[in-house]
């Protein structure tokens, strides 16, 4: 069982949102495993039909035990959108004032469709991603992480029952989920969309190659993209621009959220990761975005985070702009042996932010400096980048 790096309020109540199998119900259960905890689970049919037709049956056993718990956890909240309700009668009420409310789940898409009450404010907002390398610790593989990914279970396995258990996520629970959550009516149709965006992971998406392949119209794309964002599965990363409304001008990147969710997507799992591979590329700029993103959420670093791309075809992989300090450039290379090569795009984005600070994420065991007249660009090994942030 591996440490996770969120920070889980003690008193304050709060929303636990992530795909499955980050090990949500598995960390609420190792935090709050005590007789002072009401757990809810509403993913058994019985649990789930039960508050389904009887909200109010949660207020009701609430009163019974009196003082008895000092929190509620609801783990698959989106199960039964209508407890929301309950929660916030119970959160004004003299019942329930001095209760804790942990919600979790795995997809806001149904309880923002279903126009749920979010509690206007009472509740925080967490998210729960897998494993980043700083919780597998001394366990850390990169080739591994790269191939697998690191949802806790699946990169706990061996590497066979890996391969398995992703096929069986991808292949099972993903359409499931996607039925379960009446997200779509065309089911057939969203399954041949998942491969189709997984091949464009990391590259600027072309909805209408897309469409073209799939069957489908454009819009019916973009929609199916919304319900990859919504359920968690993946993430834009928006263009750099000086103003918002430039920005908007613009096409975004998307990135799933694993990169062993990814290679099942596009059924790569069985082709052997080669470092010097195109593919181990790839994954190490999702892997390493990926990264970021999760030490951004859980540390609150409050960092914006972009891609920056002219039309002459420049191109730096991530700008990070952290409050009150200076943008950092970030080409993400998998190379051991950086050079000057590597370093175009940084010029170029240093050419419009003179102030920004310029490095080339590698693999290399040391750090490494090349200088380009006024313009330094630092080549450090991807750990020590996330340790900087």
């Amino acid at each position: 069982m591996y440490s996770r790096c969120i920070n889980l309020p003690e008193r304050r109540s709060f929303f636990l949102f992530g795909p499955r199998l980050t090990g949500k119900s598995t960390l609420l259960r190792q935090a709050f495993a005590d007789k002072e905890t009401f757990f809810l689970d509403l993913l058994p049919p019985s649990v789930h039909q039960k508050y389904l037709a009887d909200p109010e049956a949660l207020m009701r056993e609430i009163a019974a035990a009196k003082d008895k718990h000092k929190r509620v956890v609801l783990d698959e909240i989106q199960r039964v959108p209508a407890l929301l309700d309950v929660v916030q009668h119970l959160m004004e009420s003299s019942l329930g004032r001095h209760l804790q409310f942990i919600m979790s789940g795995s997809s806001a898409r149904k309880l923002k469709r279903a126009k749920a009450n979010l509690l206007g404010g009472r509740a925080w907002s967490l998210e729960l991603f897998p494993l980043t390398h700083e919780e597998l610790g001394n366990d850390f593989i990169l080739k591994k992480a790269l191939a697998f990914g690191s949802l806790p279970r699946i990169y706990s396995a061996q590497w066979q029952e890996a391969e398995e258990d992703l096929r069986a996520y991808v292949e099972t629970y993903l359409a499931e989920e996607i039925k379960a959550e009446a997200l779509t009516r065309n089911l057939g149709a969203f399954i041949r969309f998942l491969p189709m965006a997984a091949a464009e992971s990391g590259r600027i998406v072309n909805a209408s190659n897309i469409s073209r392949e799939v069957g489908i119209c454009y819009k019916t794309v973009q929609e199916y993209f919304q319900i990859l964002e919504d359920t968690l599965l993946g993430f834009w990363l928006e263009p750099f621009a000086k103003t918002a409304r430039r920005r908007m001008a613009k096409q975004p990147k998307f990135y799933f959220f694993d990169t062993g969710v990814l290679r099942a997507l596009k059924k790569t799992l069985k082709v052997p990761l080669e470092h010097a591979g195109p593919e181990f590329g790839d994954l190490f700029e999702n892997f390493f975005i990926n990264e970021v993103r999760r030490l951004n959420s859980y540390h609150r670093l409050d960092l914006t985070l972009s891609f920056y791309r002219t039309a002459a075809g420049a191109e730096v992989d991530l700008i990070v702009q952290r409050p009150g300090k200076s943008w950092l450039a970030m080409e993400i290379k998998s190379t051991k042996r950086p050079s000057a090569s590597h370093c175009s795009g940084l010029l170029s984005f240093a050419d419009i932010i003179p102030e920004a600070e310029l490095f080339l994420v590698c693999r290399a065991d040391q750090p490494q400096l090349f200088r380009f007249g006024k313009h330094t660009v630092r080549a450090l090994p991807w750990s020590e980048c996330l340790k900087m942030l």
